[in-house]
């Protein structure tokens, strides 16, 4: 893409700022895995022989290939006989091989955890829930002796009810594979989530649920292991929880917000519209916080090219584009029923004539402009401020300013660095 004369704004001085979180990491998370689950009675669960599968979602969540090896491990000392079942509803687009891949960037391959990855995109049919959606379950997972179900819980990108991202949501999208989540997302996530994780229960194979709360750090706070009949309680539990754990961006109201990088391995919506606004790239009526313009550079290798949730940004760059993967984008968006997630912004040259255009958009007619750039949205201990927002933080003890104004830091080729 050739350079252009857009009308744009030169980037003020920024300042970098850490913030400090209070870490709630656990210092043993294989033993108090394995702690768990003797407590939960795996040994009364699984008899010798038996054939459990293992889910495995699409998302980055922390320590999950010392998590799933564990929970190997303990199924190994009842003789039993694990296998891998990657669970993400349509990513990896649609296709067994593409969600394979997805796990493999977590180290999860047959190679590093010594058991079968069966990896397909064919379901049993269930039955329906009361809200009309048909339930699917993977096959391979259906014609096991019995489930795990593994699952980070946090917020879900689209909505809020009492039970949201977790254990329930692996069952109903993730085991549904593209079908049930199809079929889910078009009858309603908050009401179908919730019934079609029991329906899926009442098939008897769920043996237990392995379910993980991260810290503002992104690191394992907890992890509990519960028997099927407490699921949705503890789903319900650690979303209170993680609610309290969640780091966000701590402004309100900002002219741009810049994002370093989006992705699935980030995000289920590639940006965690918690963060950076709910309202943006849907048909929710606008909220708190309130961005007026977003710009994001660049997209993750984990993403394999799924770039679902670009339309939640207003500006963007070529060297994202140029990885867009059209088809696992729009698997994924229209499977969700969500065709806006996957809306193009306008697509600039590089780093910096993206943001200096969304400056110029935010703010046409001039003035010192409140902007924020972060790497992403899970990690936000360290970000840039300009000098608006900087006079916010300087007496606040939670924020430790690293480098004070000066200019956004790049490579002179239009690419912009951090620290």
């Amino acid at each position: 893409m050739e350079t252009a004369d857009y009308p744009r704004s030169r980037i003020p001085n920024v300042a970098l700022v850490r913030r400090h979180f209070t870490s709630h990491e656990l210092q043993d998370v294989e033993g108090e895995l394995r702690g768990q689950l003797h407590q939960a009675g795996l040994s009364t669960r699984v008899k010798p022989g038996q054939r459990i599968a293992i889910t495995v979602g699409s998302r980055g969540v922390a320590d999950i290939a010392l998590i799933v090896g564990v929970i190997i491990d303990e199924l190994r000392r009842l003789d039993a006989k694990p296998f891998i079942v990657p669970t993400m509803g349509s990513h990896g687009g649609a296709t067994a091989e593409g969600q394979r891949a997805l796990i493999a960037d977590y180290g999860i391959t047959e190679e590093a955890m010594g058991v079968p990855i069966l990896s397909s995109m064919d379901t049993v049919v269930l039955g329906q829930s009361p809200h009309g959606a048909t339930i699917h379950m993977d096959r391979n997972a259906y014609g096991a002796d019995g489930v795990i179900v593994v699952a980070r819980v946090k917020n879900h990108t689209s909505f809020r009810a009492p039970i949201e991202s977790g254990l329930c949501k692996m069952m109903a999208i993730g085991l549904g594979k593209q079908r049930g989540a199809e079929s889910i997302h078009a009858h309603g996530l908050a009401e179908n989530i919730p019934e079609a994780a029991r329906i899926i229960m009442e098939t008897g194979k769920i043996v237990l649920g392995v379910a993980t709360v991260e810290d503002s750090y992104h690191r394992p706070a907890r992890i509990v292991v519960t028997p099927p009949e407490r699921i949705h309680e503890t789903d319900r539990e650690l979303l209170r929880l993680s609610n309290r754990m969640m780091p966000r961006v701590p402004f309100d109201e900002l002219d741009v917000l810049v994002v370093d990088w989006m992705g699935k391995n980030i995000s289920g919506a590639g940006m965690d519209s918690n963060v950076v606004g709910m309202w943006r790239g849907s048909d929710i009526p606008p909220c708190p916080p309130f961005y007026r313009r977003v710009v994001v550079l660049n997209v993750t290798p984990e993403s394999h090219g799924n770039c679902i949730g670009i339309g939640a940004a207003d500006f963007t760059t070529q060297k994202l584009m140029n990885q867009f993967d059209a088809k696992k984008t729009y698997w994924n968006a229209l499977t969700a029923n969500m065709p806006e997630s996957a809306r193009i912004p306008l697509v600039l040259a590089n780093d910096v004539e993206a943001v200096e255009a969304a400056l110029r958009s935010a703010q046409p007619q001039g003035g010192d402009p409140r902007m924020v750039r972060i790497k992403n949205t899970l990690d936000l201990e360290e970000f840039y401020v300009t000098a608006p927002l900087l006079d916010q933080l300087r007496n606040d003890p939670e924020y430790k300013i690293l480098s004070d104004l000066a200019p956004m830091p790049s490579d002179g080729q239009g690419n912009l660095l951090w620290g």
